[in-house]
């Protein structure tokens, strides 16, 4: 029997060791790393010689050791059992707990491990609960100690029943965070997919000689990392065939971030692409990483190269010659992996003639150029790109618009300066405004007559 004192020390323990056990649940992510220092709990508590936990599997249908403390790597590959095998198989089929007082005399307990051989001269006493989920079996935790007539087994068996309780919680909670990672990985990998389908070449609304010259150019520099230069004018897609590229790349699976060069003024240009310290200059009130680090593995798209300032273009070229930079404000150097896309309307030659431009970095970015034709240059793409904006606009607006023939032969007559950003923006305006002038006809005092 136990005095008041012990009595009262043992609950003090029995309090201690919960408490421990639940610290360590909140601890890692790592399931494994959380059980084996659970076992560790149990064996401070209750002089454990040997402790497992055996979680079931159902694509095998066998019990078997996750973690084992006190076990060698061999022994814990053969703890398997199937469910009714042995006591640890009929504490996972009946969901009661048992307790053994003498491993040595109990003709049902069956030592698969063989961690338990060469026991005969000592009274071995074995403890095991079941691991509940939801009222249902999922694995047994077991313990075994030296005989003692001090502590009851009932005492041991009642924190290992807590114990297993709380360790049924945290593998549900881990079956649950991993379900989690995988349903976001396959969307992430169904959204991969998707992207790679929408700006495949095939589906780049264009059907003349020059455009297909441009998607032989995409398959052929895709597979590489080679830095590519995409040279036109405004509005012609640059950044559809920027993402073309990417998206055809083995590097499709990482970001793909845009950065448009003209947008903002030097100094915070140099932010944006190279990140900033704490403190580096008013305003920045924590370290921010630039956009070379968040493409990171996949593809940067530096679109209007042509207006960076020729102070920033120096540090651009280190990036482009060996992928590494410094933070704005930073002494740590930092080394990426991207790819670079570029892409002006500009004549770099001439800005290389005039000093605005540095040739050493005109050379590092025209390593693969390519061109795309202005609009005028391919008419024939012009019906087709029509009917694609029709399409999506109607769709969005509930609209059945449709564009007659003495309407098509005015767009295909007019020269779109701003390519096929301007027919884009001009075929959007015509489910809102179903007789609307031509902005590029006044001139001439002609109409359009939308049906």
């Amino acid at each position: 029997m136990l005095s008041d004192k012990d009595r009262l020390d043992h609950k003090i323990l029995e309090l201690t060791t919960l408490y421990e056990v639940g610290k360590v649940i909140s601890s890692s992510l790592d399931l494994e790393q959380v059980m084996l220092a659970i076992l560790r709990i149990v064996h401070s508590f209750m002089g454990m010689k040997q402790g497992t936990i055996l979680l079931y599997d159902p694509a095998t249908k066998e019990l078997s050791v996750r973690v084992g403390l006190g076990l060698r790597e061999a022994e814990k590959r053969r703890g398997k059992y199937h469910v009714g095998e042995g006591i640890v198989g009929q504490v996972m089929q009946l969901g009661m707990p048992l307790v053994v007082p003498d491993v040595t005399k109990e003709p049902l307990f069956i030592d698969k491990t063989g961690s338990h051989e060469g026991l005969e001269k000592q009274r071995i006493a074995w403890l095991a609960v079941p691991i509940k989920v939801k009222g249902e079996a999922i694995g047994v935790l077991s313990a075994d100690r030296l005989f003692t007539a001090r502590v009851p087994y009932q005492e041991d068996l009642r924190v290992l029943t807590i114990v297993a309780s709380l360790i049924g919680q945290t593998v549900e909670l881990h079956r649950l965070i991993a379900q989690e990672k995988q349903d976001l990985l396959e969307r992430n990998l169904q959204l991969q997919q998707e992207l790679r389908a929408k700006y495949r070449p095939a589906n780049i609304v264009a059907q003349s000689k020059k455009m297909e010259e441009v998607f032989r150019g995409i398959e052929r520099v895709s597979g590489s990392r080679a830095t590519v230069l995409i040279r036109g004018e405004s509005g012609t897609g640059k950044e559809l065939v920027a993402r073309a590229v990417h998206y055809g790349s083995p590097r499709a699976g990482g970001p793909f971030i845009k950065l448009n060069c003209a947008a903002l003024p030097g100094n915070l240009l140099e932010s944006e692409l190279f990140g900033h310290e704490k403190g580096a200059f008013t305003g920045a009130l924590q370290a921010k990483k630039g956009r070379f680090e968040l493409a990171d593995g996949g593809t940067i798209f530096l679109d209007e190269v042509g207006d960076i300032p020729v102070g920033l273009q120096v540090k651009l070229l280190r990036v482009l010659q060996e992928r590494k930079f410094e933070r704005v404000g930073g002494t740590k150097t930092i080394t990426v992996d991207v790819r670079i896309i570029a892409a002006t309307n500009k004549d770099l030659e001439q800005a290389v003639r005039d000093g605005g431009f540095r040739e050493d970095l005109y050379y590092r970015l025209n390593v693969v150029p390519m061109y795309l034709p202005p609009l005028r240059d391919r008419r024939e793409d012009i019906p087709a790109l029509i009917g694609h904006f029709l399409e999506r606009f109607n769709s969005e607006n509930g609209k059945m618009v449709k564009v007659s023939a003495a309407a098509m032969d005015l767009l295909m007559e007019y020269d779109w300066p701003g390519n096929v950003r301007e027919l884009e923006n001009c075929i959007e305006r015509i489910p809102a405004a179903p007789r609307a002038r031509a902005p590029w006809r006044r001139s001439r005092g002609s109409r359009f007559t939308w049906p």
